[in-house]
């Protein structure tokens, strides 16, 4: 195959030129309440060819190994049309290498039915509970072959394995529905789904505690946020800031990420890292064959990096992170986030509720948005802190703010950061779910708006 995609390339009039290929089966399964809603396996080939001259892209995809050359010169003739000045691509070296995941349970060599028993009993679990009234259980893994040929030498095979599953209990008093929920997925195997009795027992109390929980009192409190999330927050509120082809787009973004302006306190670290193995968000290479690597986005609470295609950071005299991503072989590479969370503190839990007569302890991340610096997320669950204590649960948990004054209002870090994964990902330019995985400590914040 390899040979078959360097021909198609080869002698292209072209400043640079790659092609992707991508071969994957997965297999699901999703149940909404007793009833199985839907089981299969699914087989995929995708191929894409992508050129650049004079700055302009031209791209084209494929799904028959045998049409790869008619669209490489499709993607030529495209980015011929879309030619300006000059290609501004950052020099990078050539890769020739092969990799694959770690782990110890292949999911492909797990039956469908197998599968199918295991979501089962997580499943029933949760229904045995008087108070559940219906409950959701998703499955899904995928293996996947990529391999990358470009212009300058480059070819690249990845073999990739994901698992993961999602777990939800429901709950309802009149009108009042309440949803608990715990999802995990990543990249170490079909291990990651066995054993999650403990995860289904979490979704169904936190949607009893959620059916029986007032609603907090609007106003600004001291907060503790867990890591979960805290990494959530990181992701969405300040990962997307870092994104270099947002910000040199956006003549406000340019002005609020300068390199070198203080974001929060010294002990602030926020990093990407895509080359821890298992994760969610490991790559190892981006779709470009860039090495990834550890990009400190914050660093001692400076803004100090930002993530980068090869063409950001050819335009922004910076260095390649090795963030250029696509959600298949379907895609262009966009900038994207891998792994993306703050680094651990020093504080205990405990030492975190000290001090805190009248706060809000917030947990997991129901959902949120964006919008520049602003942003507004809701926890799945919350609790009361009171006197140093956690105390009362609480429902429609709304957190508020700026970005930049949340980070600088971070007063500490806590002693175990932990990354999550999970059945979704990442959406971006119609491309979800990209596999990311966010992670932090604890974290206490002054001054948070709880709607």
């Amino acid at each position: 195959m390899i040979e078959v995609l360097k021909q198609a390339i080869q002698g292209l009039d072209v400043d640079y030129a790659e092609i992707r290929t991508e071969r994957g089966e997965s297999s699901s399964m999703n149940w909404l309440g007793p009833v199985l809603e839907a089981i299969g396996t699914n087989f995929t080939l995708d191929g894409c060819v992508r050129a650049c001259v004079k700055g302009g892209w031209g791209f084209a995809t494929f799904t028959r190994p045998e049409d790869a050359a008619e669209s490489a010169r499709l993607a030529a003739k495209m980015a011929k049309l879309a030619a300006s000045e000059k290609s501004n691509l950052a020099e990078v070296p050539p890769i020739i290498d092969e990799i694959s995941d770690d782990f110890t349970i292949d999911p492909s060599s797990i039956s469908l039915e197998e599968k199918r028993e295991l979501l089962k009993k997580y499943n029933e679990r949760m229904l045995a509970d008087s108070e559940i009234v219906t409950t959701k259980a998703m499955y899904r893994d995928t293996k996947k072959s990529i391999i990358l040929c470009t212009s300058e030498g480059t070819e690249l095979t990845k073999h990739e394995t994901y698992c993961g599953a999602m777990l939800a209990a429901v709950t309802k008093d009149g009108a009042n529905v309440q949803r608990g929920y715990k999802s995990v997925g990543d990249r170490r195997g079909y291990e990651t789904v066995l054993n999650l009795e403990e995860l289904a027992d979490e979704a169904v109390k936190t949607a009893r505690d959620l059916i029986r929980a007032p609603k907090a009192d609007g106003g600004m409190y001291p907060v503790i946020l867990d890591p979960l999330l805290t990494g959530v927050f990181t992701h969405e509120a300040f990962g997307h800031l870092s994104e270099a082809d947002f910000v040199y787009e956006n003549p406000k973004a340019r002005e609020m990420m300068t390199l070198g302006r203080r974001f929060g306190p010294d002990f602030l670290n926020i990093v990407d890292d895509g080359s821890i193995k298992g994760d969610n968000g490991f790559i190892d290479y981006d779709d470009e064959g860039v090495k990834k690597g550890k990009t400190y986005l914050i660093k001692n609470g400076i803004l100090s990096g930002r993530l980068h295609s090869r063409e950001t950071a050819g335009i922004m005299g910076e260095t390649p992170s090795g963030n250029a991503r696509a959600m298949s072989a379907a895609f262009r590479p966009i900038v994207r986030m891998t792994s993306t969370f703050i680094e651990n503190g020093e504080s205990s839990f405990e030492d975190m509720l000290e001090g805190i007569e009248n706060g809000v302890y917030a947990c997991g991340a129901l959902g949120g948005m964006t919008d520049l610096e602003r942003f507004t997320f809701s926890s799945i669950i919350a609790y009361k802190i009171e006197n140093g204590r956690i105390t009362t649960p609480l429902r429609d948990v709304m957190l508020s703010g700026n970005v930049f004054e949340t980070l600088a209002n971070i007063e500490m870090l806590g002693n175990d950061m932990t990354r999550f994964g999970g059945l979704s990902g990442c959406g971006k330019d119609n491309q979800f779910p990209l596999p990311v995985s966010v992670g932090a400590p604890h974290v206490r914040i002054k001054d948070v708006l709880i709607g």
